[in-house]
């Protein structure tokens, strides 16, 4: 019989046996070829009719040999970027051999810190792709390359960061690039396996899922307006390499590092009598930022003939030195600077708050050449231990991590109009990762070894050096303890011309009329022997 579309029964019987035999022909090849990657797993499974639900734990990109390799480099990657993490987290309190920097570690530990998140993040959310990741990353590399090519190509960025820092941001650009690379083969793995053992790729995505989505994409946007502010940190960084300094670097410990060394004004008098330069110091910011206009005005007067100063590490111009570093330590580069320099002396030291340390500790060792200290509301030894609270190094610590974002920096830059000079020397200077290193440094040892220093000194003090010493009212009102350690300062030799106290004067003595002339006719009288 033969049926409606002109062929017997037995013949479609026969074809439907050929179609059968074809099928199992098939079968039987593929079960002799060799198996890659997509064969050789879940045998059982790859039936055209016999797909899975895609909810089954077996449909997964990790079936993917190039998925587990990833994921293991990946591991591999988080180790290496851990240990690298680690060593520049060390370097910030005590500096590991050859990986000192002369600008501080909070730019390479930032980059550093970067890359470890976006590889913990790209672990932790590793089976589920998201193409705002992968904007986000690549939003991300470009920035970091911008960051790159701006760190290299200045050469003070390029100079204060070392290998370090040229290390680091090389890191987290190639480990940017990694994390976009790896989202696009897992998403490319998850859409294989789906495909291949559910029938179709998925497009669904479970409450879990979708969390998962969000808070990867929150990560990698938070990553990327953290690379975008320390972008426009650098760029500041670049303009402000444009600022010269007005004297002259010079390298002490070993070629380690250069200090700033500035001289004005004349050896001599108008007689041609030789006088005493006098040699400032200042406090818990640079010379530059007050006590320079001072003292060329001092200059001005004919109070002084001639001034110096050298900026401590990490200060304005200077360059930072390695941790740990006292203030036994600061002396001796000081000393180094000015002696390449040329400067000799005599002297007359003048110093203020923290500053007068290191100048106790410079007139002790130089007593001979020293002729006369001015010390203006002077910081007592006894309150280092307040410099070097661990409450306030942590302080100075978490400051140190943001600067890199600039978050006081751009805002005050863009809207403020600060300068070069404000950042470099003047009132931002303090927002600077530089200042702020140099301020950490201080305190890692100041309740130990700067504390042994200033004590020391004292014991060797020459005490026939005339002293004169001016304190802050105000501030003598406000701590009366700060009154007794004035007054035990003034017996710091035996030589006391005068102790005098500026009733209206804040710390900065100079900064009222009163005060900038009693301290210049405190100078005139050391610096004439008047």
């Amino acid at each position: 019989m033969k049926s409606i579309w002109g062929g017997s029964r037995e013949d479609q019987n026969d074809t439907g046996s050929d179609r059968a035999s074809a099928r199992n022909s098939q079968h039987a090849e593929r079960d002799s070829a060799p198996p890659d990657e997509h064969t050789r797993l879940l045998p059982n499974r790859v039936e055209g009719s016999n797909y899975l639900s895609p909810d089954d734990p077996a449909v997964s990109p990790y079936n993917l040999w190039s998925i587990r390799i990833t994921r293991y480099f990946t591991i591999l990657f988080t180790l290496i970027g851990f240990a690298w993490w680690t060593i520049i987290l060390v370097s910030t309190f005590i500096t590991p051999p050859g990986f000192y920097t002369r600008g501080s570690t909070f730019f390479s530990f930032s980059y550093a810190s970067l890359a470890l998140a976006n590889l913990l993040f790209t672990l932790l959310f590793f089976a589920v792709p998201s193409k705002a990741v992968r904007i986000a990353s690549l939003v991300t590399s470009g920035l970091l390359l911008i960051d790159a090519v701006l760190l290299i190509s200045v050469q003070q960025t390029r100079y204060e960061e070392g290998w370090v820092g040229i290390t680091s941001v090389l890191w987290a650009f190639v480990m940017a690039i990694w994390t976009l690379a790896t989202d696009r083969l897992v998403a490319w793995g998850k859409y294989e396996e789906e495909e291949r053992l559910t029938g179709r790729a998925e497009t669904r995505r479970t409450l879990g899922e979708w969390v998962a989505v969000l808070l990867s994409t929150i990560s990698m946007v938070i990553l990327a307006v953290a690379v975008f502010l320390m972008t426009c940190t650098l760029f500041l960084r670049a303009l402000d390499a444009g600022l010269a300094p007005p004297g002259k670097l010079y390298w002490v410990d070993g070629d380690k590092y250069r200090l700033h060394v500035y001289c004005n004004g004349n050896h001599t008098d108008g007689t041609g009598s030789r006088l005493p330069t006098v040699l400032l110091e200042g406090g818990e910011g640079p010379v530059e930022d007050g006590l320079w206009e001072f003292a060329d005005n001092a200059i001005k007067n004919g109070s002084i003939s001639r001034y110096c100063f050298v900026d401590r590490p990490g200060l304005a111009w200077s360059d930072t030195a390695p941790s740990p570093l006292s203030a036994g330590m600061a002396v001796e580069a000081i000393d180094e600077a000015l002696a390449r320099a040329g400067e000799n002396g005599p002297w007359v030291l003048m110093s203020t708050d923290i500053g007068s340390i290191y100048s106790r500790i410079l007139s002790s060792r130089h007593g001979e050449n020293v002729k006369g200290l001015v010390l203006i509301d002077p910081l007592h030894e006894d309150f280092l231990s307040d410099v070097g609270a661990a409450g306030q190094g942590f302080i100075l610590w978490l400051r140190g991590i943001i600067s890199p974002l600039g978050l006081d920096r751009i805002p005050q830059a863009l809207f403020k109009g600060r300068s070069k000079k404000d950042r470099v020397w003047g009132r931002s200077a303090y927002q600077t990762g530089k200042y702020i290193f140099t301020k950490l440094q201080e305190n890692l040892v100041a309740g130990t070894l700067s504390q042994r220093d200033v004590v020391s000194s004292r014991a060797i003090q020459t005490q026939g050096i005339p002293l004169s010493l001016i304190s802050s009212g105000a501030h003598i009102r406000e701590d009366s303890q700060w009154e007794e350690k004035q007054r035990d300062l003034s017996g710091l030799t035996h030589n006391l011309q005068h102790w005098d106290i500026v009733n209206d004067a804040p710390n900065q003595v100079w900064k009222t009329l009163e005060g900038r002339n009693l301290i210049e006719k405190r100078l005139r009288q050391l610096v004439h022997q008047k």
